[in-house]
């Protein structure tokens, strides 16, 4: 039997970006593991979300570790500035990048936790 217990990981895609400092400490309240971030580009998906200041913003007005994914074009180029933003998780999506093992060792070295995605259509 798995000891591994399940995480709660609210995405701010569903905040109310006017509110969202407000509501990063609500969902901290009720009990969330972690806040997730969608980090896109308009390139490598074609939505356009957040970036560094709304980390930076989130990591100052919340305890909750940050768990950014970086649905963008060349990762390797922001995954220092994303850790030192707040990240304590910075996931890339493996189609992203050329070198996936330099990008997780970047990840680590920047003292983030590192984590892949893939694409639904993107064997394992």
């Amino acid at each position: 039997m798995s000891s591994k217990r399940i995480q709660i990981s609210p995405s701010i895609l569903s905040a109310d970006m006017a509110r969202l400092a407000e509501q990063a400490q609500l969902v901290e309240r009720a009990g969330a593991d972690l806040l997730h971030v969608d980090v896109m580009d308009g390139r490598f998906v074609p939505n356009l979300t957040v970036g560094l200041p709304v980390v930076r913003a989130l990591a100052g007005c919340c305890s909750l570790p940050l768990d950014v994914h970086l649905m963008i074009v060349e990762p390797d180029r922001w995954v220092e500035q994303f850790a030192a933003a707040g990240a304590a998780i910075v996931t890339v999506q493996a189609e992203a990048t050329f070198h996936l093992y330099r990008t997780l060792q970047s990840i680590r070295q920047a003292g983030a936790r590192p984590a892949v995605a893939l694409n639904p259509a993107t064997p394992p």
